[in-house]
């Protein structure tokens, strides 16, 4: 997959009023949600600036205080560029529970908005399948459902959330809807550090790679109502998990 598909969902322009710290957050979330992952390469400078809507002085700038702060590093070179060398910390279990209370709401408010944005998600994009993408776009379609739903399963306990988060945003991405693609990073980074902060349970990991392979072939076979069901049933085991871990 491509750095440009991968990171689709936010790489909208900055409101120029507040360029830098938006563009220091924009790289933060990328980083959070694992879609450029520890030793993976953020886009080329000119290319990223003019996607983000920034100028290269804006984004050098931004870079230079994720490189002070020890999230980045900048390689010289024919293959440099801006590499992740660590992520943000997870919040602990107890911190988790902390911003759940005071959130009053926060975390159910957080588990509906992405049920509704993934199910809808899966549904369009089914919907679409059933009508026949243009060109070989179901073909593609298959081909990076299939890869990111191999990468989650082959994960190792430390790359398992990140590889997660990726296979439910390629769904959103396939779409072509980048408002959409946009709802779905949102929803996830709402809920990022709660997941986080929950211990990865092995009989929960291969719940989900049954989950995550019903939620894929319903997409390929173009059945809407089946994707629905299958993301919603994946979901609700996950807001479980939440809950009672957070409670």
């Amino acid at each position: 997959m491509t750095e440009g598909i991968r990171l689709a969902s936010l790489l909208r322009p900055v409101r120029a009023r507040n360029a830098f710290e938006e563009t220091v957050e924009r790289l933060l979330t990328a980083i959070r949600l694992g879609l450029v992952g520890p030793g993976e390469r953020f886009p080329a400078e000119r290319e990223f600036a003019t996607q983000l809507g920034v100028s290269r002085i804006t984004l050098r700038e931004a870079i230079r205080e994720l490189q002070a702060a020890g999230y980045v590093e900048s390689r010289r070179g024919r293959r440099g560029g801006t590499f992740v060398t660590s992520e943000p910390a997870a919040p602990s279990r107890g911190e988790a529970r902390r911003i759940a209370r005071e959130q009053s709401g926060g975390l159910e408010d957080a588990l509906t908005f992405r049920l509704a944005v993934e199910t809808g998600a899966a549904q369009t994009l089914a919907q679409l399948i059933a009508g026949q993408l243009p060109g070989d776009e179901p073909g593609q379609a298959r081909d990076m459902l299939a890869e990111r739903l191999a990468g989650v399963n082959a994960a190792a306990p430390r790359d398992y959330r990140r590889l997660d988060t990726l296979f439910h945003l390629a769904i959103a991405e396939l779409t072509g809807s980048s408002l959409l693609a946009d709802a779905a990073a949102d929803a996830r980074t709402r809920l990022n550090d709660f997941l986080n902060a929950i211990p990865i349970l092995q009989q929960n990991i291969e719940h989900t790679a049954v989950q995550h392979a019903a939620i894929a072939d319903a997409i390929l076979a173009g059945d809407p109502e089946a994707a629905r069901r299958a993301v919603a049933e994946h979901l609700d085991g996950t807001a479980a998990l939440l809950r009672g871990f957070l409670a």
